[in-house]
């Protein structure tokens, strides 16, 4: 398999890597320049060159894959006899310089409830790089005219996330297309279908976090019925609510909205290195 379609495979695997290039030879080397291969935390595919220049690159991208890093590495060797190597000496005589560029997983997001304040959610989460899902039971919130499309007008027109819409008239059956990892904000127009969604989402396995809105009135109500569903305290510790940043006040939507999206970056940012490890 070569590299580009290994890092297909990766990405729809969700799977962290990092791209190896032969950026610059001087002298000779054992594959020209523009080489590449990819790396992820258990295989490699493609080659730039084998013996420890290989290897070398191998060890320094899985390094970045376990701290997390975003940002792009250089790494210069040089290909001589007298050159310090832990995997065995290559004398080309040349010296080559290799970019090591993270392919991170694309973090998920899904919206359920795209009422006021889920679509000015769903409009801020929009301008970064990851899958938004946006899940109600009412089809009328999922318009095109009123959600847009990228290219288009309405709400999410210069979207630069993937986006699902997925009209669900049990929405909580959403979840089980979600992919691990995934963060879950529960604020949908009815209760019931809070508490139905908040219950499967402890439910189903492997999910990054679970947020609900709403007063510590309305939790306290669905711990007592999640109390009797057998869910126990860890269990619902796992939820949190209400949802957002300390310091906004503010009930507007756009405000509530902006206290959840930063939250959500939060979580994103904090579960990047968790994912990669894993």
């Amino acid at each position: 398999m070569d590299w580009l379609a290994a890092l297909q495979e990766l990405r729809a695997a969700r799977t962290p890597a990092v791209i190896v290039t032969l950026a610059m030879v001087r002298g000779h080397a054992p594959r020209n320049g523009g080489a590449k291969m990819v790396v992820a935390p258990e295989t490699s595919h493609g080659t730039v060159g084998g013996g420890n220049l290989e290897a070398t690159a191998i060890d320094r991208a899985r390094e970045m894959l376990a701290s997390g890093t975003t940002e792009p590495q250089l790494l210069r060797l040089t290909l001589s006899d007298k050159a310090v190597t832990d995997y065995g000496v290559q004398c080309c005589g040349g010296e080559v310089t290799m970019m090591l560029e993270p392919v991170p997983i694309v973090p998920s997001v899904a919206i359920f409830g795209v009422g006021h304040v889920g679509l000015e959610l769903a409009r801020i989460l929009s301008r970064h790089e990851i899958e938004l899902s946006l899940v109600d039971s009412r089809a009328s919130m999922l318009a095109p005219e009123r959600v847009g499309v990228p290219g288009a007008s309405g709400a999410l027109a210069d979207a630069v996330a993937s986006i699902s819409l997925v009209v669900a008239p049990v929405p909580e059956s959403a979840l089980a297309d979600l992919p691990p990892g995934a963060h879950v904000l529960v604020m949908t127009h009815d209760h019931v279908e809070d508490l139905a969604i908040v219950e499967a989402a402890l439910r189903t396995p492997g999910l990054g976090s679970i947020g609900l809105i709403g007063s510590r009135s309305k939790w306290a109500r669905f711990r007592a019925q999640l109390r009797d569903a057998d869910f126990s305290d860890d269990d619902l510790s796992r939820v949190s609510t209400p949802i957002g940043i300390d310091g906004i006040h503010s009930k507007e939507p756009a405000a509530i909205a902006v206290s959840v999206a930063a939250r959500v970056l939060q979580l994103v940012e904090a579960a990047a290195p968790a994912q990669t490890a894993g």
